[in-house]
C-alpha cells in the first residue's frame, strides 16, 4: 500500500474521537444490524431530539477503504462497472 493511500486511510478519524478505551475493537461489528434496518436519534443543542428511520437494504455494498479512495461516490462506480459490463461477452 502507498504511503499516500496509508495516510488517507489513518487520517480519517477526527481528533476529537477518543478510541483508547476501546480494548477489542471489532471492525463490522454492526454490520448485519446496519443492514436490517435503523434508527438515529439526533440530539439538538436546543434539547430536542430528532428520530430518523432508515429502512433494511439489501442492495447495500460497502466498500474496503482503500477501493472507497478511488471511487468515492456512487457515481464514479456505476460509471466504471458500466465500462466493464460493456468488455463482457454476451
Amino acid at each position: 500500500m502507498s504511503d499516500e493511500i496509508q495516510y488517507e486511510l489513518e487520517d480519517d478519524l477526527r481528533e476529537e474521537y477518543d478510541l483508547s478505551e476501546l480494548k477489542n475493537p471489532v471492525r463490522g461489528k454492526y454490520y448485519q444490524q446496519y443492514r436490517k434496518g435503523h434508527s438515529v436519534t439526533i440530539h439538538h443543542e436546543d434539547g430536542t431530539s430528532t428520530v430518523e428511520h432508515f429502512p433494511p437494504q439489501d442492495d447495500l455494498i460497502i466498500l474496503d477503504p482503500d477501493v472507497k479512495i478511488y471511487f468515492p461516490n456512487s457515481e464514479s462506480v456505476n460509471s466504471t462497472l458500466r465500462s466493464l459490463i460493456k468488455l463482457i461477452p454476451r
